[in-house]
């Protein structure tokens, strides 16, 4: 089994740099958000999520609890803690036989993360549509 496409995730997530985050996707890729509820399909919008989240998220405070791999799927526990609120979370990647991200779901508790996620998300891209 080929684990590349998590590997290149997790140097990813150690660099922090976001415009890593398109090359790792494939171009019919999705995102499922915890707050969204439709799935956000392609390249570009599912980046915007991706980039979006680990901006808030990956702030010296972020890591991987745990891992759990099968056959071109893997499913990561991770904790990070944004203003003062513990956020646990599980992000399930899922790429195809060329190595790319072809589908991303997170999923977040406590209810109280969930809130705060969501209102700094709604925050950031309202900035970004207003910019």
């Amino acid at each position: 089994m080929s684990f590349a496409a998590l590997d290149k995730w997790h140097a990813h997530v150690k660099s922090g740099d976001p415009a890593d985050v398109p090359a790792l996707l494939a171009e019919d890729a999705v995102f499922q958000s915890p707050v969204v509820h439709t799935p956000q399909a392609g390249r570009a919008v599912a980046a915007l999520y991706l980039q979006a989240a680990m901006s808030l998220l990956n702030n010296g405070t972020f890591r991987y609890l745990g891992e759990w791999t099968a056959e071109r799927t893997a499913v990561l526990e991770f904790e990070a803690v944004v203003d003062g609120i513990t956020i646990n979370g599980v992000d399930m990647i899922w790429w195809n036989e060329e190595g790319l991200i072809t589908r991303f779901k997170v999923m977040i508790r406590p209810l109280k993360a969930i809130n705060l996620l969501h209102a700094k998300m709604a925050a950031l891209f309202a900035l970004a549509k207003a910019s």
